[in-house]
């Protein structure tokens, strides 16, 4: 049996929709890698928001601005650097999240895992996700919990939205300092553990503790389709990696399978 790691980019693509084929409960668990074709940049890369120099903000760090004890601290500036860094409300879903979108519709795809916060597989059609770093589509107030809208904090004159409450209106989004949202983690363990084909794409699985919820795949046979080389032991015999952009390779996948974008 040849080893996948000697297979041709087009060999992989090849038997990645074999095991697409062949497999019924597919997860897939992405990073930002998955979103940055669409034009929302990912946190560490040379481009990425930790490396975008801003006066404003330059006395504190990224992972500060970030944070709970930001929120809590400084709330002006951690509203002015979430409404100017963090909207992609306007941001459409490219091909690797419509491709997600479109096995989930037909039968095969059972969850996808994102660490992505811009509800860009949902705008595609997913509708078993799990968001275990919560999202930037809603908000609540962090006194009386009461639901507040995705577009609130970004269009609030308030540069501190306030509740009628008096309370912070806040993100549902797990900021640096706070666990990550139960339902959401177990939610997403209970998939790993059900899948028989794990496709990991756009992640570096550096940030944990999201990076380790892999370890509960319960399955055979593992993808991993990214720019660069993870440091993942994989099978060669049962295991893929594909070392390509995710939207180009799902782009390709399609075609084979008779997919259609659109």
């Amino acid at each position: 049996m040849m080893k996948t790691e000697t297979l041709s980019k087009e060999q992989k693509i090849e038997k990645l929709c074999e095991l697409i084929k062949s497999h019924d409960r597919i997860v897939f668990f992405g990073g930002a890698g998955v979103s940055t074709e669409s034009g929302v940049p990912d946190f560490r890369s040379k481009d990425g928001l930790y490396n975008q120099h801003d006066v404003r903000f330059d006395r504190f760090t990224p992972e500060y601005l970030l944070s709970h004890s930001c929120l809590v601290s400084h709330p002006e500036v951690f509203f002015e650097f979430y409404r100017q860094k963090m909207d992609a409300r306007h941001v459409k879903p490219n091909p690797a999240h419509i491709f997600l979108a479109k096995l989930e519709e037909m039968g095969k795809m059972t969850g996808v895992v994102t660490q992505n916060i811009d509800g860009l597989h949902q705008k595609a059609g997913s509708k078993k996700v799990f968001e275990i770093h919560g999202t930037t589509t809603r908000n609540y107030c962090s006194k009386c919990g009461k639901s507040y809208p995705g577009d609130y904090i970004y269009e609030s004159t308030e540069a501190v939205p306030r509740c009628s409450c008096g309370g912070v209106i806040r993100c549902d989004v797990t900021l640096y300092e706070e666990s990550l949202p139960d339902a959401a983690v177990n939610g997403a363990l209970n998939a790993l553990q059900k899948a028989d084909l794990l496709i990991i794409g756009g992640t570096s699985l550096t940030v944990y503790p999201a990076a380790s919820f892999i370890r509960y795949f319960g399955g055979k046979n593992m993808v991993v389709i990214n720019r660069d080389k993870l440091n993942i032991r994989l099978d060669p015999d049962t295991d893929l990696e594909i070392n390509e952009p995710i939207g180009a390779v799902f782009t390709e996948a399609a075609k084979i399978l008779g997919i259609s974008l659109d």
